[in-house]
């Protein structure tokens, strides 16, 4: 009988059954950084900036190019808090141009709760900032999500003037 290692099993057998072991958004990438699979529509150009930024913090991404509805409905977010995409890292849902920053700060905390939002599309977010928008920068608050529905404030933006 060979003495296969338990990954090389699972391997073999997550290969057999066409999932693969490693998901896609972590091949080639760095191992040991942290994912999180995302849900935009195809055609959102400030979706595939906001992925960039988070690429860009060391996130590693995995997009789905199907829209966010029923991401946004399975994770437990209320359509009040409603964006342009949908993310889950680490069991928690992060809706909207959230800061990297305030992700991994949540990762770090790991407070009770469904996840992050920011709702809307502010100007300066993640995504919504730089040249294409004359580097505007409104207020807006990243919020935490709690599961009884409603939320509170996890961190604020000021905004400013164009630079």
């Amino acid at each position: 009988m060979t003495n296969h290692s338990p990954i090389s099993r699972r391997t073999l057998v997550a290969a057999a059954l066409g999932l693969g072991l490693t998901p896609a958004f972590a091949q080639g990438r760095n191992p040991s950084a942290t994912n999180i699979e995302v849900w935009k529509d195809p055609n959102c150009g400030c979706c595939n900036d906001w992925v960039k930024h988070l690429q860009n913090q060391g996130f590693n991404v995995k997009v789905n190019e199907t829209g966010n509805d029923a991401a946004r409905s399975r994770l437990g977010v209320n359509s009040k808090f409603g964006s342009c995409h949908t993310g889950l890292v680490d069991g928690y849902a992060i809706e909207g141009h959230v800061p990297a920053r305030e992700i991994k700060r949540l990762l770090k905390e790991r407070p009770t709760a469904i996840g992050l939002a920011v709702p809307g599309m502010p100007v300066g977010s993640p995504g919504m900032d730089g040249p294409a928008y004359d580097n505007r920068r409104d207020p807006f608050d990243v919020l935490l999500l709690t599961r009884d529905g409603g939320s509170k404030v996890f961190q604020r933006y000021e905004g400013h003037a164009k630079a």
